[in-house]
């Protein structure tokens, strides 16, 4: 099952589960600003993640910058608890599943998520119409 980490004003959200919908993905919809997030939940976004907090923390936004910390300078676990204190530093949405992993809305990574025999239909038909 994908969980999908959203916030409510979010327009790449609001992308992302149009695009689950329409491929009839099922999915959990978690919203952060009001469901929060759990520090096992971050534990397993972070082991999936290339670079660790900065795959998923915005540093940019005006939550983190009222913080008045710079995260980088902290620990996993001085991280952790800021995120459960103020989830909606997070860059949204968070996809993920039992396997795989997705921070943003880009429809080329989104296809991940889709079971491999309908990717490969999907390339083949792609790959055929290139040729036309």
């Amino acid at each position: 099952m994908i969980t999908i980490y959203t916030v409510s004003s979010c327009t790449s959200c609001k992308k992302a589960k149009t695009w689950l919908n329409a491929h009839q993905l099922t999915y959990k919809e978690q919203n952060l600003g009001k469901e929060g997030i759990t520090k096992e939940e971050i534990l397993d976004i972070l082991t999936k993640t290339e670079n660790g907090v900065a795959s998923i923390v915005s540093s940019k936004n005006r939550y983190a910058k009222g913080l008045g910390v710079d995260i980088e300078d902290l620990s996993v676990s001085e991280v952790i608890d800021i995120i459960m204190e103020t989830p909606r530093i997070l860059k949204s949405p968070i996809l993920v599943d039992d396997k795989r992993l997705q921070v943003g809305y880009k429809e080329d990574d989104i296809r991940a998520f889709l079971p491999r025999s309908v990717r490969n239909v999907e390339n083949a038909e792609a790959r055929l119409r290139a040729a036309l």
